[in-house]
C-alpha cells in the first residue's frame, strides 16, 4: 500500500537461477514511509486573556462620560477607599484648570467597551521664571490582573509628551525598579522631619497673614491664586509679609504615626526661605497643634534641626524641568490629601 509521502529506495537482488552467471541487476522498488516531523509549539500553555479580548483592547483619554465606570474600577483596585472617595477625586479633576492638550482625568485601557485599567493624571501651568511650563503628576492607577500586559503601554501614553514634566510622588517601594526602567529620575530621596521651635524673638520682623489676606508688599500674583487655590483644598496657605516682599507658604495638615499631628511643606518659593522664616512659622503652626514639618530632601538640611530619614517617600520626575524640593503644589498631596 501506498502511503503519501512515501520515498522510493532501490533494493539490489539476485534469483537462484542467475547463480553462476554473470551477475545481473534487478531494481525493485518499495515504498518506505517517513513520518512527518510536527514542530513543537513554543509556548504550549494557552493565554489568560482569550486573543479575541486583547484584540479588541485600547487606550484612550478619560472623558465625562466615562466617569461612573472608572469609579467603580477604581473601588475594584482600591478596596479600602469607597465610590463616594472616587466621586469626590474625579468631581475635584474636573474643576482643577488643566492645560490646553492635556487630559481632564486621565487614561483609560477599554476592552470591549469596558474600561479594564485606568490612571488619574493632574496637569498644571506653573511659573518657571519668565514663562509657564506644564507639569503633570501620575496618581491612582490599577489594571485588572488579566490585562497587566497593557499595563507599561498605559504609562507610556501618559507620559509622551516631551515638553511636559512628569512627577511619581508616591511609587510603592515593589515599583521603583519599574518606575526608573520607565525612564523616572529620582530627585528626592527621603524626608527631613524639621523640629519647628516656636519663639517670641524674631530675627526679622514678620508677620504671618493668611492666603485671604491681600499683603501690603510685593508678591507674584501666580501665587496668590496658588495659596487661595490650596486652601480650598484644606492647606494651610499663609504669607510670611516683610518690608521687602510677601513670601508664600502652604502646608499640609498630617498625622504622623496615627498619633502625632504636624505639617507638611507643601510649596515654599526656596527652601532658603522657610529656613529663613522656621521660628515665626514655627510659632504660627504651634498654635495650630502643628509641631513637626515634614520636608522631601536629599539629606539632612542646614540651618534646620530635625532628623533625616532616608528611602521614605521618594519622589521622581521625568521631563526637561528638574522639580525642586518644597515644591509640591497642585499634586496628589495637595489635591487629593487623604491619599495620604
Amino acid at each position: 500500500m501506498l502511503v503519501q509521502g512515501a520515498a522510493l529506495v532501490p533494493i539490489k537482488s539476485l534469483s537462484p537461477q542467475n547463480r553462476g552467471l554473470p551477475r545481473r541487476r534487478k531494481t525493485i522498488n518499495l515504498p518506505v514511509v517517513v513520518a512527518p516531523i510536527t514542530p513543537t509549539p513554543r509556548n504550549p500553555t494557552p493565554p489568560t486573556v482569550p486573543s479575541l479580548l486583547l484584540s479588541a483592547v485600547r487606550c484612550r483619554q478619560i472623558v465625562d462620560t466615562d466617569v461612573s465606570t472608572v469609579i467603580m474600577l477604581l473601588k475594584n483596585g482600591f478596596p479600602c477607599r469607597s465610590c463616594e472617595y472616587w466621586s469626590q477625586v474625579l468631581d475635584r479633576l474636573a474643576k482643577h484648570p488643566t492645560p490646553a492638550g492635556m487630559p481632564k482625568y486621565g487614561y483609560l485601557i477599554e476592552s470591549a467597551g469596558a474600561p479594564v485599567g485606568a490612571i488619574l493624571l493632574i496637569s498644571s501651568s506653573i511659573q518657571e521664571g519668565d514663562k509657564l511650563a506644564v507639569r503633570c503628576n501620575l496618581s491612582s492607577w490599577f489594571v485588572e490582573p488579566e490585562f497587566r500586559i497593557h499595563a507599561s503601554p498605559l504609562i507610556s501614553q501618559a507620559t509622551r509628551k516631551q515638553d511636559v514634566t512628569y512627577f511619581n510622588i508616591s511609587p510603592a517601594n515593589q515599583t521603583l525598579s519599574i518606575v526608573e526602567a520607565q525612564g523616572f529620575t529620582r530627585y528626592s530621596d527621603g524626608r527631613f522631619v524639621a523640629r519647628i521651635f516656636p519663639s517670641v524673638a524674631q530675627r526679622a520682623p514678620v508677620q504671618i497673614v493668611g492666603s485671604d489676606v491681600y499683603p501690603d508688599a510685593p508678591f507674584e500674583a501666580f501665587e496668590r491664586d496658588l495659596l487661595l487655590a490650596h486652601a480650598r483644598y484644606g492647606c494651610i496657605s499663609v504669607w510670611c509679609v516683610t518690608s521687602e516682599r510677601a513670601y508664600p507658604f502652604v502646608f499640609l495638615p498630617r498625622i504622623a504615626k496615627r498619633i502625632i499631628p504636624c505639617a507638611q511643606l507643601i510649596y515654599c518659593r526656596h527652601i532658603e526661605h522657610f529656613i529663613q522664616f522656621a521660628q515665626p512659622i514655627g510659632s504660627y503652626l504651634a498654635m495650630r497643634g502643628k509641631l513637626f514639618v515634614l520636608i522631601d530632601s536629599k539629606g539632612p538640611i542646614r540651618g534646620l534641626v530635625g532628623r533625616y530619614r532616608g528611602g521614605v517617600a521618594p519622589k521622581y520626575f521625568k521631563g526637561p524641568i528638574l522639580p525642586r524640593v518644597g515644591d509640591l503644589a497642585y499634586t496628589e498631596a495637595a489635591i487629593l490629601p487623604s491619599l495620604f
